[in-house]
């Protein structure tokens, strides 16, 4: 059982930069991958970053590519989203989400967050 925190969202102008933090708690976070999803008003949830559980593999969707950073601290048990060179686009509420395997490549998102508002202003 995983349970899962979200914190650092609220609006921003366009170009300025947020930092997502995600507070996990359970026994298996060190060993679980992790990832950050989006919901935009009236799209599907989609995913935005993963990262494997020691943090050495990560993988972005090409929107946010060389924009996002997805990084995770164990010790601390948390995983963040820095995201920089915000886009009126990126306003959605971003969700993290805790998976099946250590790698993000064979997970199944198995335990969500609560989500945080990001709005990004033109």
């Amino acid at each position: 059982q995983v349970e899962l925190v979200e914190s650092g969202g609220g609006l921003v102008q366009g170009g300025g930069s947020l930092r997502l933090s995600c507070a996990a708690s359970g026994r298996t976070f060190s060993t679980s991958s992790m990832a950050w999803f989006r919901q935009a008003p009236g799209k599907e949830r989609a995913i935005v970053a993963a990262i494997s559980w020691t943090g050495s593999i990560t993988n972005y969707v090409d929107s946010v590519k060389g924009r996002f950073t997805i990084s995770r601290d164990n010790a601390k048990n948390t995983v963040y989203l820095q995201m920089n060179s915000l886009k009126p686009e990126d306003t959605a509420v971003y969700y993290c989400a805790a998976g099946s395997s250590r790698s993000p490549y064979y997970s199944s998102w198995d335990y969500w967050g609560q989500g945080t508002q990001v709005i990004v202003s033109d």
